[in-house]
């Protein structure tokens, strides 16, 4: 294990809206907000970040010019209820099958509504990338964040238990990477992974397949994963 995963961020033009759809879908508590972010916690253990992207392009599921970079599974125990629920609250309603709906939230990111009717709750299974090759990242993310690999099918691929915070691949096949730090290109949702060490980590990530990005702060650095995606490894000073 390189670090462990701590925020799933989202960029959002509005992230005050976007707190206020989420908290009303379901029932995140938000811990902190500025003018440039917000932290939100949920039931089960996750952490979720919303960062002012005030230029932020949108995507257009499922137009490929404006593809999607990655998207939030939650669990519902009743699809109709939650999908209705997501809509009353600014959500696009753009797929429905027997078992899952899609949807835009109020910022255009998608995410699936999947049915589980045991469970009363609306909770966030896991968040899913997409990349060009599901069982490359995979790999890289199972030695970045010390998960193992659960599952590697046909173009997919997750690693982490169900329930311990999984994160999963989408294997599309026309993937277009996001470019740091073009705004037409954005890279929509990053992950911030927490280090004891930033030098031994910045060494050990490379190693895997990491490549390092303009951008650092007192304690972040930026890098993108070999699908070209972003993350940034952070750490206490």
């Amino acid at each position: 294990m390189i670090g462990e995963l701590k925020t799933v961020v989202l960029d959002a033009p509005d992230i005050a809206a976007l707190s206020a759809f989420y908290t009303g879908l379901a029932g995140w508590t938000q811990r902190y907000a500025d003018d440039e972010w917000v932290t939100l916690t949920t039931d089960d253990g996750w952490r979720v970040g919303l960062q002012a992207a005030p230029d932020l392009v949108a995507p257009r599921w499922p137009d490929p010019a404006f593809p999607q970079q990655a998207h939030l599974d939650f669990r519902v125990p009743d699809l109709a209820a939650g999908t209705a629920l997501a809509v009353g609250l600014g959500a696009t309603l753009l797929r429905e099958n027997e078992s899952w709906h899609t949807l835009a939230d109020p910022a255009g990111h998608p995410f699936d509504l999947c049915l589980r009717a045991e469970d009363p709750r609306t909770t966030l299974m896991g968040v899913m990338l997409d990349c060009p090759d599901a069982k490359e990242l995979a790999g890289f993310y199972a030695e970045l964040l010390g998960k193992p690999v659960t599952f590697a099918g046909d173009g997919m691929a997750m690693v982490g238990d169900d329930g311990a915070q999984p994160v999963l691949f989408q294997q599309v096949e026309a993937y277009a990477a996001p470019s740091w730090a073009d705004p037409a290109r954005p890279q929509q949702l990053h992950l911030d992974v927490t280090v004891a060490e930033i030098e031994a980590a910045e060494r050990a990530a490379l190693a895997i397949g990491a490549t390092r990005l303009p951008g650092a702060g007192e304690n972040w650095r930026v890098y993108a994963d070999p699908a070209g995606k972003p993350f940034c490894l952070i750490w206490t000073e």
